[in-house]
């Protein structure tokens, strides 16, 4: 095995809980089992610290009102017992981190009405940054006639009772009371580009109604007429989310 192989197995080992109790890696031999495992540790507690405090930044801005760090997760036994399962930047590890967070801050007795969607919020944007990156181009992405649209894995619509929006510069600004949030339904589109970009955006019935037929299979002309969408008026939203990375076409991009 050559020293690039090597590498690649102990990055694998460090990052992958899973990986790192299988008799392949462990038959390897390669290092010290506790030390990996300790450094292991280490390496997740700081990986998803820089993710809670960023993904996080508006419940830690309330965090003189409710009383709870979301960071604080990070040394609770629901974070403990994650650990063993964990693979660092996963969909599914982001998942379990998000609920931890979003438990430990909701259960604040603070009153602040727009608490639980502001944490729905969070955790659906640590949820999208997550998961595998493409780091090379393939292809000039250039689609066809034929071409079907197909909304990407991760993608996310949410149907929040207050207008978020509205109030988040204000809970990073200074403050002495909670800024208040109009109680006022709002959707947004929450997705990645293909390199990691996170991106939000309100949206409309319409939009979200394209983002749910976008399968890979159903024809332009299909989604058109199932959405209620003129031909421009489809080709319109569909650059706007390609663009935001919400979907993309099933060949060539």
């Amino acid at each position: 095995m050559s020293d690039r192989a090597v590498q690649d197995q102990l990055i694998r080992a460090l990052a992958d809980a899973p990986y790192r109790a299988s008799p392949e890696w462990r038959e390897r031999a390669l290092a010290d089992p506790e030390r990996v495992e300790r450094y292991a540790r280490f390496l997740a507690r700081h990986f998803y610290y820089e993710r809670i405090v960023h993904f996080f930044k508006y419940s830690r801005a309330l965090a003189r009102v409710t009383g709870r760090r979301p960071e604080a997760v990070l040394k609770g036994t629901g974070f403990e017992a994650l650990l063993p399962t964990a693979v660092l930047g996963s969909r599914e590890t982001a998942k379990a981190v998000a609920r931890l967070v979003v438990s430990h801050v909701g259960d604040s007795a603070a009153r602040i009405p727009y608490i639980t969607a502001l944490l729905e919020y969070e955790a659906a944007m640590m949820v999208v940054e997550s998961g595998p990156r493409v780091w090379r181009e393939t292809g000039k992405g250039e689609r066809g006639k034929g071409d079907a649209p197909e909304t990407v894995e991760g993608t996310e619509l949410l149907d929040l009772a207050y207008d978020l929006p509205e109030v988040l510069p204000r809970l990073l600004q200074p403050w002495t009371e909670v800024p208040q949030c109009p109680a006022q339904a709002t959707k947004l589109l929450i997705a990645r580009s293909k390199h990691g970009r996170v991106a939000v955006a309100r949206t409309t019935e319409a939009v979200a109604s394209v983002v749910h037929l976008a399968d890979g299979r159903k024809t332009l002309e299909d989604i058109a007429r199932e959405a209620g969408l003129r031909p421009a008026e489809l080709e319109a939203t569909l650059q706007g989310l390609v663009e935001l990375g919400a979907v993309r076409f099933a060949t060539g991009s």
